[in-house]
């Protein structure tokens, strides 16, 4: 971060040669703007802020979940509803915990920075985009760092414990399985957390920066200026009311009651929602007004802003039923999947692959016909804005997300506690429903991520001074083509990373088994400690090049190719990134609910590929452990890839446009 901070400052800094004096503003013609120095100060200081609330929200997170997991096992003990509103009261917790903190500072920071910026908005709300950079920097760190370390335990307590011992999951025998339970922390909750919060910022930062040069910078309409960060006020009171369905107006009586209880979470929130954002459009938005539109100005009603947020809020809710449908072991396509591995885990990892490339096309169209409509309407700011509908929900949707590994590590709780089969039973039930959801959570996640960084990069294109982005230009073309590779390379650095972690991992544990006397037999005490040390040491360790990746890959080719190339980049990596990011997480998503679906035996089709230990259900784990890295580890820090690499190019835009494209010059 502090390395960061200072390439910041420099780059900044050095577009007007560190001068103190006020320059001539962009786009308010005689009148003069702050100096880039302080520009690069106050951006710095955003930066670092953005970073700081990130890291905070990762560490309550985490804090909040291993508090809560014990609870959730001992409810158990009372019923299954219990248990349920244990589980998803903490998982509300960070939910609200994230939303307001990100909210809070990004309106206090404003405050602070309005001033000394005065009446200069633009310079102001550019500075502000450090706050987005910070807040997504952190959540690459997370997200990979969080996804190398479970997955790592995962992949070795499965394949050893599960494949090769026969031993049942999270038992206290197997030394990998603390590692595991962890794991499910900093992986799902501290880096969920983090992309959520890194999505949250940036597409606030976006749609104020465009707002700053439409006519709410120029006539100083505050409360006009501020409608972002209303959306998401009205967001934490809709979440707020939303979570008292699940909790105190309908109670949880049976297992079978949790996932429709869950979606309904996900319905009555975004209902409510629709609402709440017709009322704040009508009283905080002028009856017209123009939004900045690549040079022009355009007209806009604030109905049609209505219309924007409304349809990338609707949009996120199709994207989260599809994931479902494609990953829950109650429809057709994970039970095809399950199905499969009558014939071995050849054919369970073709049915897989077949099903996540499937899942990624009514997505795309989901999110093609949003983007359409809100750039109809308000160009770049429409795309803003329908991003933060899509996140408007996050306290509920990170709510439903949280839930999961808490209940997840209940039932490691119980099963290494020695508690009775019953309420293992329950707690599998909820983690069941859990599982689900959280492959919901990385639709919305994967899906806000695209918006978003369309937003950012319509934003950089206007900051940059680029008037338009033709593909047939060499310098684009070029910039097109390997950001289109880069979500590959990504990916092949944090799968190895997984694989070469997993690899350590499932020796030490043979190594136990085959070495410590009595470990079967429950005589012996294994030794956790070496797997959570080969856990922490590569996730720290191997997440460094990934990050290296993402973060060098703009100031690179900004620099060395200039604005042109860099705008390819970004839309390549966009393009790209999304499919990935989609058909990774559902695959992995599809074999894990296909290994449960084998292993709860619920249905007379489930009874006839198991029980556990049967050949069918370890083809069924192989699918599980293949799918682990994609759907925890490359599938959702893609997502942060594509908008780390837009925001990154946002904040240096002013450097680029004077300084970049070093080859082409000299060439």
């Amino acid at each position: 971060m502090s390395i960061f901070a200072v390439v910041i400052f420099l780059f900044l800094g050095s577009v007007e040669g560190f001068s103190t004096k006020s320059q001539p503003c962009t786009y308010s013609e005689g009148k003069f703007c702050k100096p880039a120095l302080f520009t690069a100060l106050f951006s710095t200081a955003s930066f670092l802020l953005g970073a700081i609330t990130s890291l905070v929200s990762g560490f309550l997170g985490m804090k909040i979940a291993t508090y809560a997991n014990a609870r959730t096992t001992l409810e158990a003990r009372k019923g299954v509803g219990k248990a349920f509103i244990t589980a998803f009261r903490s998982g509300a917790v960070m939910g609200f915990l994230l939303a307001s903190s990100g909210l809070v500072v990004l309106y206090i920071t404003i405050n602070v920075f309005k001033l000394y910026y005065g009446d200069d908005w633009e310079g102001l709300f550019e500075s502000i985009t450090g706050y987005g950079l910070g807040g997504s920097s952190m959540a690459l760190f997370g997200r990979v760092g969080g996804g190398i370390y479970t997955k790592a335990a995962d992949v070795g307590a499965d394949l050893v414990g599960k494949v090769e011992r026969n031993i049942p999951e999270d038992d206290p025998r197997n030394p990998a399985v603390i590692a595991d339970n962890v794991g499910d922390n900093v992986g799902d909750i501290a880096g969920m957390g983090s992309d959520l919060f890194g999505s949250y910022a940036e597409s606030s930062c976006a749609a104020l920066v465009v707002a700053s040069i439409s006519s709410f910078g120029i006539n100083h309409d505050f409360t006009g200026m501020c409608y972002p960060l209303l959306v998401s006020s009205v967001g934490i009171i809709v979440c707020l009311i939303t979570t008292l369905f699940a909790t105190d107006f309908f109670e949880i009586k049976a297992v079978k009651e949790i996932e429709p209880a869950l979606k309904k979470q996900l319905i009555i929130s975004t209902a409510l929602m629709t609402v709440g954002i017709a009322i704040i459009s009508w009283l905080a938005l002028p009856a017209k007004f123009t939004i900045y539109n690549f040079g022009t100005q355009k007209e806009v009603s604030n109905w049609g802003l209505f219309f924007c947020v409304a349809i990338g809020l609707w949009a996120g809710l199709i994207i989260g039923f599809v994931t479902e449908y494609y990953t829950s072991n109650a429809y057709s396509p994970v039970q095809d999947v399950a199905d499969s591995c009558r014939t071995g885990a050849a054919t369970n990892v073709i049915f897989g692959l077949a099903l996540g490339y499937k899942s990624v096309i009514i997505p795309i169209f989901a999110i093609a016909v949003s983007i359409y409509v809100s750039f109809s309407i308000a160009a770049m700011y429409g795309i803003a804005v329908a991003a933060l509908g899509m996140l408007s929900t996050i306290a509920t949707g990170l709510a439903i997300d949280a839930y999961g590994p808490i209940s997840d590590n209940a039932g490691g709780i119980a099963e290494m506690a020695g508690m009775s089969h019953r309420i293992r039973e329950r707690t599998d039930a909820l983690d069941a429903a859990g599982n689900t959801t959280a492959a919901i959570g990385k639709g919305f996640a994967i899906g806000s991520a695209a918006l978003v960084s369309l937003a950012l990069f319509g934003a950089f294109v206007s900051r940059a001074g680029v008037q338009v982005v033709d593909v047939l230009s060499p310098k684009v073309f070029i910039g097109l083509i390997v950001g289109a590779m880069l979500p590959y390379w990504f990916s092949a650095m944090t799968m190895k990373s997984v694989g070469s972690a997993a690899l350590k991992m499932v020796e030490e544990v043979r190594r136990q088994f085959n070495t410590i006397p009595g470990l079967m037999e429950g005589t012996g005490k294994p030794d956790y400690a070496t797997c959570v040390k080969i856990s922490t040491d590569a996730s720290i360790k191997e997440m460094i090049p990934p990050g290296a990746l993402v973060m060098l890959t703009p100031l690179i080719v900004g620099t060395l190719f200039g604005v042109e190339t860099l705008s390819g980049v970004l839309a390549g990596a966009l393009v790209s990134g999304v499919q990935i990011a989609i058909s990774a997480s559902n695959t992995g998503g599809a074999w894990d609910n296909a290994k449960k679906y084998i292993e709860a035996g619920a249905s007379e089709h489930a009874r006839t590929l198991g029980p556990k230990g049967s050949d069918c259900h370890k083809a069924a784990v192989i699918g599980d452990t293949i799918g682990d890295p994609l759907k925890d580890t490359s599938g959702p820090s893609l997502n942060i890839l594509i908008k780390l690499m837009a925001v990154e190019s946002l904040v240096f835009a002013p450097f680029f446009a004077t300084h970049g494209g070093l080859l082409f010059k000299y060439l």
